[in-house]
């Protein structure tokens, strides 16, 4: 990605976010409420990822899950008994990523790119696969998007950790970089308007 194209994905990220945040407060209100009253905490949900050049930040999301005794996985599935009601809600309809807005406004992550992992994913990148990090994590992208069933796929799975780390990450890999190359602020509008249209 050119310095130039830098510059306009970070000018339309600015722009987007400020106005979602204006527009979207009360719904990010209103589920932090329903998420903090479910998981009696705090219904904003902090975890360490890694974003741009490997950099570790704070994303912040709405609160869909609940501990449970004797599950630590990250990996989570469609039947993973820690989902909340209202986090099954939440989560089918994106809302719980709303909060993303202000990581956005921050400098942490861009509307589109490649979702941000917990460390032992992205920051083990070898050769040019590296280029996933030279870039902000997005909230969507095109991985995103062909993965959007990703909990069902491993729910099916007898190991869904392994697969996600032998299938589905590498493909992603391969995705983003690709991404990467070929970006265009076309391209992450269309990709943006998918997300919201489901497809």
């Amino acid at each position: 990605m050119k310095p130039s194209d830098e510059v306009i994905k970070r000018t339309f990220d600015i722009a987007l976010a400020a106005a979602g945040l204006v527009l979207l407060w009360p719904l990010i209100a209103a589920a932090w409420v329903v998420a903090s009253v479910e998981t009696r905490s705090n219904g904003f949900f902090f975890q360490t990822r890694v974003g741009r050049n490997g950099r570790l930040f704070r994303v912040v999301k709405i609160k869909t899950m609940k501990p449970v005794r004797g599950i630590a996985t990250n990996v989570t599935t469609s039947t993973d008994v820690r989902i909340t009601k209202s986090g099954r809600f939440f989560r089918k309809t994106k809302i719980d990523e709303l909060p993303q807005l202000w990581n956005i406004l921050l400098g942490d992550m861009s509307f589109v790119g490649p979702r941000p992992d917990v460390p032992g994913f992205a920051d083990r990148l070898e050769g040019d696969d590296r280029i996933v990090l030279s870039v902000r994590p997005g909230i969507t992208g095109p991985a995103t998007l062909k993965y959007r069933d990703e909990e069902e796929i491993l729910a099916g799975r007898h190991d869904p950790e392994r697969y996600n780390r032998e299938v589905i990450w590498p493909d992603k890999v391969r995705i983003n970089k690709e991404y990467i190359r070929n970006w265009s602020l076309a391209e992450d509008i269309k990709i943006i308007i998918k997300t919201i249209g489901g497809a």
